[in-house]
């Protein structure tokens, strides 16, 4: 009896893509490098860019042996694999090396390793595993308690290094949680309190709480509105309020303004809408509380960390030649690329280190000066079919866990993309978020290098 051997059918566009976004970011940075290796030897380890290169080779034969690996392996392992992610984030805070203030990395020799990017991948499989347990209900409060952990243990120990960029990435997550079926509630609040943080820093603290006190009679006024000569109340809540604010003191017309305020929670609470009227109610000094909160908070960082924060939310109050020197280099890089682009290794900007950190958190604008807005469209082209393959698979697929692991690294690699090209044009804090496959450094390589082999197999079809 012959024993035949089951053929697997790999998405080939995909790992064109994969292969074509290795070869983009090593070309990237060789030109970023190239000044300094010029006339060195290749072969030594040494030259950032033979460095590179090892990497580059490491994490395409990672790839290439993951993809061999039965994705049921990684189902059966998963809370290992995330339990080590957890040892390494502890071990690395008692061993690990200090580099740029965070202690995240282990270093070996010459290389560095850092654990964050295994934590990613483990946290993905165990909340993969977790979600598509037949007994998982994200409705029961415990099983939405232990989902959140999940995610919550990683991004509390990296923060420990400190690094506030690898914690944010792992916040993509929560889209895996959304589409898992987590109350929208949730949601909700986080999006109401970093808009608050955002307004709170923007804007002077008597502009929020005018706002507030403009929206909670608006809401209670639309649910108490059967009542007669409601409009006619909240007309006059909200000029009173207006018109105090500018002629009168900050207190006369904060106590209008609650005053408006309580009248429309009264409205609620008569027409037997208790719940609706408590929760406005502490919703408007919950929010007022947390303003101030953020407020004094980043009053109280240190002045380089206050003008990281303003040079994203106020970058009109910044030094352009010092906070705000490296978004505006990179965005002068960008934009001197053209159309068409400079040509590879002739990028002034690049040759000259005019943008600072561009092997790294500034890389798209090496791509965007050398190659201008064609090879800028085609990285997040590239990034775009990437992330859009992945989710029509988690769509498709039969398979929770493959469904469930696809959306958290598509959800994975929005988050870097969108964080990463948004800090090089001044869209998003510089907070040292990698752009995936193409910046320097072999441990986000090989991560997600790890992550997307293991994708390829787990949606590989019988030939």
């Amino acid at each position: 009896m012959s024993i035949r051997k089951e053929r697997i059918l790999y998405d080939w566009v995909t790992i064109g893509i994969y292969i074509s976004m290795l070869c983009i970011g090593w070309m990237a940075y060789y030109a970023v490098t190239y000044t300094q290796n010029e006339g060195r030897d290749f072969f030594d380890l040494s030259t950032p860019i033979t460095k590179q290169t090892v990497f580059t080779v490491t994490a395409l034969l990672v790839f290439i042996t993951v993809t061999f690996i039965d994705w049921k392996f990684w189902q059966n392992f998963a809370y290992i694999f995330y339990g080590a992610g957890l040892v390494l984030l502890i071990l690395v805070l008692i061993f690990g090396s200090e580099i740029k203030g965070a202690k995240a990395w282990f270093s070996f020799g010459g290389f560095s390793f850092q654990p964050a990017e295994i934590a990613k991948l483990g946290t993905a499989l165990a909340l993969s595993a977790y979600l598509s347990n037949f007994k998982t209900d994200l409705k029961v409060r415990q099983y939405q308690l232990v989902a959140i952990g999940l995610i919550l243990v990683p991004v509390f120990l990296i923060l420990l290094q400190p690094d506030a960029g690898s914690a944010l990435t792992f916040f993509s997550f929560f889209l895996l949680l959304f589409v898992a079926g987590l109350n929208e509630i949730y949601f909700l609040i986080g999006a109401v309190l970093i808009a608050t943080f955002i307004l709170s820093i923007v804007f002077p603290l008597e502009y929020f709480e005018l706002g507030l006190l403009i929206i909670i009679p608006i809401i209670a006024w639309y649910f108490s509105k059967r009542f007669p000569l409601s409009w006619a109340v909240l007309a006059l809540s909200l000029a009173a309020v207006v018109i105090t604010f500018l002629y009168l003191s900050y207190w006369y017309w904060i106590g209008i303004g609650v005053l408006g305020s309580l009248v429309f929670l009264i409205l609620l609470w008569r027409s037997r809408q208790e719940r609706l009227s408590l929760a406005l109610l502490s919703s408007m000094i919950l929010l007022t509380g947390f303003a101030l909160m953020t407020t004094q908070l980043f009053l109280s960082l240190d002045k380089h960390q206050q003008e990281r924060i303003n040079v994203w939310l106020k970058p009109s109050e910044c030094d352009p030649r010092g906070s705000l020197y490296n978004i505006l280099q990179s965005k002068v890089a960008i934009g001197s690329g053209g159309f068409w682009g400079k040509g590879f290794l002739k990028g002034n900007m690049t040759k000259l280190r005019f943008v600072p950190e561009q092997s790294t958190d500034f890389i798209f604008s090496t791509i965007g000066e050398e190659h201008g807005f064609i090879g800028a469209v085609l990285v997040v082209t590239l990034f775009t079919i990437l992330m859009l393959r992945i989710m029509r698979t988690a769509e498709s697929i039969s398979t929770k866990f493959i469904s469930y692991y696809s959306i958290g690294l598509a959800g994975l690699l929005l988050v870097h993309v969108l964080v990463n090209i948004g800090m090089t044009i001044g869209l998003m804090p510089i907070i040292g978020i990698p752009l995936p496959f193409i910046s320097k450094g072999g441990s986000s390589l090989i991560g997600f290098s790890l992550m997307l082999g293991i994708y390829i197999r787990m949606q590989a079809k019988p030939k």
